[in-house]
């Protein structure tokens, strides 16, 4: 930036006005004299002259040429350095988008690679369940309180008595003292009564530095008393917070040691679990659905898969990145379709077998001897723009034999027609096979239903109805509903039976599942007892959802309850309405159906 030396300059001229004055010898005539420099420059100059404004004038002249010849330096400098300045902002930005391209490429290299190796990533793991680690055997963290910081005590001290034999209570007798007995004896008195003056004053102050001690100790008794006290009550939370950790830990842990137990006795439901969490700690990327649906028969030893897979429009397409220069954009590059249609297909065939070498692998106890995996897609149909659902794949693989292979080195395709699986050429396809077994559905709490729904009218009184009448016709109600997905209902034997009366089957992999339904042919409103025995139901069910259906209302503390969780609650309006729109009538009215209930135990009983 430039400079501006005209005040420096000015200056100078008239610091030196006195003192640049010089008379020529021979004509007598003043001299003026001014000497500038410009440290910018580095210039230097002396100017004289007979006129002092004309010297002065030069002067500023002379400044002002070197000041513009300085600016005009400086720009030179500034516009270099800001010409550096884009030329290396343009050189990072270039870089930048260089290393961006170079990062997204890796980035869709390791993305691909993945999907190459989803067989490969898992050979080096042992997949069985290490019960160890499922337990917590975390301390309990939370610092202790603090012991409290108690108030010393800080005591008066009592002064010293005063004695009575001290130099100071004793008189001072002189000659003529010793010769007039009135003046010793005055004296003597004198002496006396200073000392018993000073021995009240410090008899007075000794009782008020006690009093005021024993003040100070009891204040301080107090405080320190309170501050145990809250410090007690302080440790007495703590450690029951601690017990109560320690409590749910123990009992969480002794939880998995009966599991672990159970599975070791080869219990049906709990090999099923186990299996399952197997699966569940098979690392995939994030885009897989990774749901599936097990079953388990204990006599075959057969453990059936009905296994969810990605559809192709999940997989990544992205294989570069480059930085044209010329056009300061960033192009990618992608995937031909039959590059990801190879690429899908081979990914199935991994999956495929993936899941069932996890499955033996973990299998400690020898409980299965026989694998079927049922690989099923969800996409949309491109014809109708309507979600589909497809087997794919299909294979059945014995342990002996399957474990002989070193999947290592397979082409996971060859391998899966070497172990006689089922499955179009082109998998990417979709095209639907029908699978070597599936999952067995049934249940011996099923009993044979009977119809119900047809006999109903519109004076017909749901609230009043046979129970066993009822769950049928629930039943009935909803075979009609989930008919249209392809689902079935089944009814238990007893709606006494373990809180099922009732259970369907909606086949879809991904939405569908075990659903547990409960009929309450109540006429009073239903509390949150039996919203909650319906959930602890569908927890021990394993079932993926639970409905409750009355012919009363809810209370509050049900809807409450029912909320955030995988349960239905139909009430009576709700039953009328699914009715209806099944093409049937009835009517639900408490007040009548209390009375026809009534009259119904009574002559049961007379």
């Amino acid at each position: 930036m430039a400079r501006n030396y005209d005040a420096m300059i000015r200056n100078v001229l008239r610091s030196l006005e006195s003192r640049s004055q010089t008379r020529n010898s021979s004509s007598g005539a003043t001299i003026w004299k001014a000497e500038i420099r410009h440290e910018g420059l580095n210039k230097y100059r002396v100017i004289r002259g007979c006129d002092r404004d004309v010297v002065e004038q030069m002067a500023e002249t002379q400044i002002a040429a070197w000041n513009e010849m300085w600016e005009k330096r400086q720009k030179i400098q500034i516009n270099k350095q800001e010409r550096e300045d884009i030329r290396l902002q343009k050189k990072q930005e270039l870089q930048a988008n260089i290393d961006e391209a170079n990062k997204r490429t890796g980035e869709a290299k390791e993305a691909i690679d993945e999907i190459k190796n989803i067989l490969k990533n898992t050979l080096s793991i042992n997949d069985a369940i290490n019960w160890n680690l499922l337990k917590d055997y975390s301390s309990y963290t939370k610092p202790k309180p603090n012991p409290p910081i108690v108030l010393k005590l800080s005591l008066k001290k009592i002064p010293p008595l005063p004695i009575e034999t001290e130099a100071k209570y004793q008189p001072q007798l002189g000659f003529f003292d010793k010769v007039l007995s009135s003046r010793k004896q005055e004296k003597i008195e004198d002496a006396k009564l200073c000392y018993k003056r000073d021995f009240e004053q410090w008899y007075k102050e000794k009782e008020e530095i006690e009093k005021a001690n024993e003040e100070h100790v009891l204040k301080i008794k107090k405080h320190n008393d309170e501050l145990e006290k809250q410090y007690q009550k302080e440790m007495s939370q703590w450690e029951n917070e601690k017990q109560n950790y320690l409590s749910a830990q123990k009992k969480k842990n002794d939880a998995i040691d009966k599991r672990k137990a159970m599975y070791l006795g080869k219990d049906t439901d709990t090999i099923v679990e186990y299996c399952e969490l197997v699966l569940s700690n098979s690392k995939y990327p994030d885009y897989f659905p990774q749901e599936f649906d097990l079953d388990y028969n204990p006599e075959t030893k057969i453990m059936i898969v009905d296994y969810s897979l990605p559809p192709i429009e999940v997989l990544p397409r992205l294989n570069e990145v480059k930085y044209i220069k010329t056009r300061n954009e960033l192009s990618e590059s992608f995937l031909a379709d039959s590059t990801v249609n190879n690429l899908y297909d081979d990914l199935i065939y991994q999956i495929t077998l993936r899941t069932i070498h996890e499955l033996y692998e973990s299998d400690v106890v020898n409980a299965i001897d026989s694998i079927i995996f049922n690989g099923i897609v969800e996409s949309i149909d491109k014809a109708t723009g309507q979600t589909a659902t497809a087997c794919i794949v299909s294979v059945q693989a014995n342990k002996q034999e399957f474990m002989s292979i070193n999947l290592e080195h397979v082409d996971p395709k060859a391998c899966f027609k070497k172990l006689k699986g089922i499955g179009s050429s082109k998998l990417h396809s979709l095209t639907p096979i029908a699978p070597i077994l599936n999952i067995n559905r049934e249940d011996k709490r099923f009993v044979s239903s009977y119809q119900v729904v047809d006999e109903l009218g519109d004076t017909y009184n749901l609230a009043a109805m046979d129970w066993e009448d009822f769950e049928h016709m629930i039943r009935e109600l909803f075979e009609k509903e989930f008919s249209q997905s392809g689902g079935e209902v089944k009814v238990t034997r007893s709606s006494r039976d373990a809180g099922v009366d009732a259970v369907a089957f909606d086949p879809d992999p991904i939405r569908g599942g075990k659903i547990v339904i409960q009929a309450k042919r109540y006429t009073n409103t239903v509390g949150v007892s039996a919203v909650r025995d319906l959930f602890g139901t569908v927890m021990n069910e394993g079932a993926t959802k639970g409905i409750l259906v009355s012919t009363a209302d809810y209370g509050p503390d049900a809807y409450e309850f029912a909320k955030g969780k995988p349960l239905t609650l139909l009430n009576g309006s709700n039953l009328l309405h699914l009715l209806e729109k099944h093409g049937h009538k009835a009517k639900i009215d408490l007040r009548e159906a209390k009375q026809i209930l009534a009259e119904q135990e009574k002559q049961k009983n007379s």
